[in-house]
Formats: C-alpha cells, sequence, structure tokens
C-alpha cells in the first residue's frame, strides 16, 4: 500500500512528511536511525530505506545515518543469529547453498562478507546471521560490513544523486 501510494499517488504521503521532515530534522533523524536499526530483522533491504531517506535527508547526514543503522542492525543480528534459530530455517530450505557458502566463508572470511554486503542483489541480513551464527570474528565481521555497505551506500546515494541532477538538467 505504501508503495503504491509513494508511486501514484505522492500527494497522500508528501505533504505530512515533508511537514514532519521540515518540522523537527532531529526527530526525523533518530526515526530514521531507529527504523535502519531494527530493518535487520525484517530482511528489508536497506536499498528501499536509503531510497526513501535520500527524498528528505541531505547527502552527508544520509550516508551516516544509514551506515549507522546499517552497522547496528548487522551486530543486533549478529548476536541474535543463534536465539532466532534462523541457522537452522536456513539450512533446511537451502541446504547446499548454505554448505557452500560456509565453507567459502571459514576459508576466506574477511573478502567474502565486503563482496557479499556491496553486492546489491545480495541479502546482507543473510551473511550476518550466517557470521554470527558460525561465530566469525565480531571485529572482521563488521570492518568486512563497513567497508562493503559504506561503498553500496556511497554509490546509491551520492551515484544516485548524479544521475538524477543529470536527467533533471537536459
Amino acid at each position: 500500500c505504501s508503495l503504491y501510494s509513494f508511486f501514484f499517488h505522492p500527494e497522500i504521503l508528501s505533504a505530512p512528511l515533508d511537514h514532519f521532515f521540515r518540522q523537527s530534522f532531529p526527530l526525523a533523524c533518530a526515526l530514521y536511525l531507529l527504523v535502519g536499526s531494527l530493518r535487520g530483522f525484517t530482511f528489508i533491504p536497506s536499498t528501499t530505506l536509503v531510497i526513501f531517506g535520500a527524498l528528505y535527508f541531505p547527502p552527508g547526514a544520509l550516508f551516516v545515518l544509514s551506515m549507522a543503522g546499517i552497522m547496528i542492525s548487522s551486530t543486533t543480528v549478529y548476536y541474535f543469529s543463534g536465539f532466532l534459530g534462523v541457522e537452522e530455517l536456513l539450512k533446511r530450505r537451502h541446504e547446499k547453498a548454505v554448505m557452500k557458502l560456509t565453507e567459502l566463508l571459514q576459508k576466506n572470511e574477511l573478502p567474502i562478507i565486503i563482496l557479499w554486503s556491496f553486492t546489491p542483489f545480495l541479502p546482507t541480513d543473510a551473511i550476518c546471521y550466517l557470521c554470527g551464527a558460525l561465530r566469525v570474528d565480531v571485529r572482521k565481521f563488521l570492518i568486512g560490513i563497513a567497508i562493503g555497505e559504506s561503498g553500496v551506500c556511497a554509490l546509491y546515494i551520492f551515484g544516485g544523486r548524479t544521475i538524477l541532477s543529470f536527467f533533471q538538467s537536459g
């Protein structure tokens, strides 16, 4: 419903959201950070939140807020992976893929985490759950997530803005 409203009836959401973001920028930042921090439990890609944030936040603030939310979310998912039983669910549904990824991850932890985090069509939350279940060194895990996600976020935020300004000027 939200996506339908956003694309086909933007006037429904734009006025209240514009008003909210203009009235209380710190509150909007806190709300964006909260949603970004909890997003990992839903398997909703961070890209969705970044694109939404691009409508209301300046690029620098959006990058910092997005990365903070991603790091908090990734850390939380890492530590809760065993408790949530995601490893068993992934193994039941995708046993061969999980076994292959586990084998690759054990040999090349940091490069795999970076590459996985940077690749737009791979769910970063899945690697967070798997790293948590395998107890990959948390520092190495967070470094990999930070490098990969900062690259893709920068590409979306700054590259997307450049592309949009090119089309708007032409």
